[in-house]
């Protein structure tokens, strides 16, 4: 077989489990955003507090660990389109799922900074590997089953919510089980606990995404599109990637310097996952029926405003609709890209489309957190690094409003 192609062992003919169970497939693959972004990335949320009490950390250096993480993942999103040239797409996510989950390992048995943020880059390239793979997968499912495309679109990506609403309560109480026991760095039984977590999830995952074919005709010829046809998606989405990440990184910092009780932190955090889930189906319909930037220049919109009310109030109602508002759109926005792609795009583009806006959001993601942890070492603190991100998802919302949906002979 020629390079040149995506060569997926089960293409073309789809399996009849695929065809009878497509919100399971999308489920089992769901999976994989859960190990790359429910586990790998924002749990570390959970651990910045105890890791930078710990070890010393300044914000700006706590923050810097999630801007390694996003360099990792802009290198991984522009390695993978490459990779899936030449590998089958699910051996792609089957590998980035179960390199994540070894990486996972390894901040568990190290304290050295340099070290820890070496494995924060190293962790982001495999889970770009999950999400582009696995959002060109998830976008061949929705191609077999048209009517639902949104809602397994919507699925996918929530499956980030899993990770969150599993690891809220679990971080927490293994850190504690380790305080008891006398451990040196509590917060290192967590990090093994995770990557038990990730393992678990990449192994359900396995089989089903070999279930999912190549279409017969899948190339890696790229042509069909040009950037700037989808300018200002890209543009919103880079400046969601720049803002939903501050509160994703420091929020349970702020809350913790807020003084909420850590029970009622552990709610906010489970809350906010489960919220990531179900958000799935919320917006599944607007997903299906806008083809420019309007989805996502809503949700950006939404996340405005829910990033700024703990930078506005410490009310606990307040703080708790904000982690509601936030976890029920951001993994949706994601989700309005590749749905974007999917509208806009011919079939033999949306690996490269999806890529794209990979790039372009960890792009966002890199200047995020080290940026906000700079403001946050300041005297404004945590509340204007909040404000900052929440201004980047508002002028995200604006560029995104202006995509209008492609011609189909651009």
């Amino acid at each position: 077989m020629s390079t040149t192609t995506f060569p997926d062992a089960d293409a073309h003919a789809p399996h009849p489990f695929v065809l009878q169970h497509p919100i399971l497939t999308a489920l089992a693959l769901s999976l994989g955003t859960a190990v790359a972004l429910g586990v790998a990335r924002f749990s570390y949320a959970l651990l910045l507090a105890p890791m930078r009490h710990d070890l010393g950390w300044s914000y700006l250096v706590a923050g810097g660990m999630n801007t390694g993480n996003a360099l990792g993942y802009l290198l991984g999103a522009l390695v993978t389109p490459p990779l899936m040239r030449r590998y089958a797409a699910h051996h792609v996510l089957i590998a980035g799922a179960f390199g994540t989950a070894l990486l996972t390992v390894l901040p568990g048995l190290f304290i050295d900074t340099s070290t820890q943020l070496a494995l924060r880059v190293a962790t982001g390239v495999t889970s770009a590997f999950i999400f582009v793979s696995g959002g060109l997968l998830v976008s061949r499912l929705a191609a077999l089953h048209g009517q639902r495309a949104g809602l397994l679109l919507g699925l996918y990506y929530g499956g980030t919510g899993i990770g969150i609403a599993i690891a809220a309560p679990t971080v927490p109480a293994i850190i504690a089980m380790a305080a008891t026991h006398g451990a040196a760095h509590p917060w290192q039984w967590a990090w093994l606990m995770l990557a038990a977590m990730a393992l678990v999830a990449s192994i359900v995952m396995a089989l089903p995404a070999r279930f999912i074919p190549a279409p017969a005709t899948q190339t890696a010829t790229q042509g069909g599109w040009k950037a700037r046809s989808l300018l200002f998606g890209l543009l919103g989405y880079l400046m969601f990637g720049l803002g939903y990440i501050g509160y994703m990184t420091f929020v349970i910092a702020l809350l913790k310097e807020q003084g909420m009780a850590p029970a009622r932190i552990t709610l906010f955090f489970t809350l906010l996952g489960l919220a990531t889930f179900a958000s799935s189906r919320l917006w599944a319909r607007m997903l299906d029926r806008f083809h420019g930037g309007q989805s996502l220049a809503i949700l950006n919109a939404l996340l405005c405003v829910a990033t700024l009310i703990p930078a506005l109030t410490a009310q606990p109602l307040a703080v708790f609709a904000s982690g509601i508002l936030f976890g029920g759109c951001f993994l949706s926005a994601v989700a309005s890209t590749t749905a974007m792609v999917r509208h806009n795009l011919p079939q033999s583009a949306w690996a490269s489309g999806i890529s794209a806006f990979t790039i372009i959001f960890a792009a966002g993601q890199i200047v995020g957190p080290t940026f906000v942890g700079w403001i946050a070492d300041s005297a404004g603190g945590l509340q204007r690094g909040l404000v900052f991100s929440a201004a980047a998802l508002l002028l995200g919302a604006v560029l995104a409003w202006r995509q209008r949906a492609v011609p189909r002979d651009v």
